[in-house]
């Protein structure tokens, strides 16, 4: 059976490429994929080749998506053929052959295939948020708003932070992510920015902060606004380290806790207090979807044929303000 699939075969360089699917081995799972989606961070980082990626071509990425399922290896029991699912960390492909512990089942018709294939990459944010241990009445904040940033201040609120702050450069997604309940947008590089944050909190800081961006400054920027025995969830990747930080004033001193929040950093089978498993998180987001705890549609930017894929890429590259929410549409490629 032959399969499309969007592979990075150099630096800057996306081709949508033909190939054969493989065989289903007993514990996989062979789905139909409807949608997926581009994660900017991720993606961008390895087209271009950065540190901290694997630097070797060709690749093919797109761990966030949705379609049904077409075949079902032996020892499969949890999914049946004709079933929708999620797939995680599959590719940017017409079809995908994942372990059965990556596929979950899509069991709520109201929520829609567009909206669900957003709920994996919503799950990373989610497990960010957990790891912060957030208390009604604490205050929060989310630095950067890309997709993972965007979730996690959508479930700060829910997770009854107040005030939430969100901040990014874009002023689009500063306005966006106001519409979906932050309390506050801000942009860092205004020069009071700290002061800011600081005035908000009524001078104590916050008490959580999700650092989703990666970037040195934005880490620096967050132990500046943090409150005295602050918390903060390092769930954006690090691919550059160009910004010092003075751990003993800014972390020692005043008791930060740094908190690893990649996602990987997950229990496998059991789901205990503030660590979930992706499939209980990935549940429990669908859930929210469809009582309209969270909002997705407002974040779908665009919907693009895969044979787009190189201009796609090339925006990706070099576009600073590269749409939010931007989906591959699988159906009739």
């Amino acid at each position: 059976m032959q399969n499309k699939q969007i592979f990075f075969t150099g630096i800057h360089k996306a081709e949508l490429i033909k190939n054969e699917v493989g065989k289903v081995k007993e514990n996989e799972v062979l789905t139909r994929m409807e949608y997926t989606v581009v994660s900017g961070g991720t993606e961008r980082a390895c087209i271009l080749g950065m540190n901290n990626t694997s630097q070797k071509f060709p690749m093919s990425l797109g761990y966030c998506g949705v379609g049904y399922v077409e075949e079902v290896g032996s020892a499969v029991k949890k999914v049946s053929v004709g079933d929708r699912v999620l797939v995680y960390h599959g590719c940017h492909s017409k079809y995908n052959i994942r372990p059965e512990s990556d596929i979950t089942k899509v069991e709520n018709d109201a929520v829609s295939s567009l909206e669900a294939a957003f709920v994996v990459i919503a799950s990373m944010g989610l497990g960010g948020v957990r790891k912060l241990e957030i208390e009604l009445g604490e205050s929060a904040m989310v630095m950067g708003q890309g997709l993972l940033g965007i979730f996690a201040t959508q479930f700060l609120r829910l997770s009854g932070a107040n005030p939430v702050i969100a901040v990014d450069l874009n002023a689009q997604r500063r306005a966006l992510t106001l519409k979906l309940g932050a309390d506050y947008a801000l942009d860092p590089a205004e020069e009071d920015f700290v002061q800011k944050v600081k005035d908000i909190t009524k001078g104590k800081g916050v008490n959580g902060c999700v650092e989703v961006t990666g970037a040195a400054q934005a880490l620096k920027q967050a132990l500046d606004c943090a409150s005295w025995m602050g918390r903060i969830s390092l769930l954006g990747c690090t691919r550059v380290s160009d910004c010092a930080i003075d751990f003993y004033k800014q972390v020692h001193r005043p008791g930060i806790k740094l908190i690893g929040a990649h996602n990987f950093v997950r229990p496998k089978y059991e789901s205990y207090p503030h660590h979930w498993t992706h499939n209980d998180d990935c549940n429990a987001i669908i859930d929210m979807i469809a009582t309209k705890r969270i909002q997705v549609e407002p974040i779908i930017s665009r919907i693009e044929s895969p044979s787009d894929a190189p201009r796609i890429y090339n925006e990706l590259c070099d576009d600073k303000n590269f749409p939010l929410g931007t989906v591959f549409d699988w159906r009739n490629v």
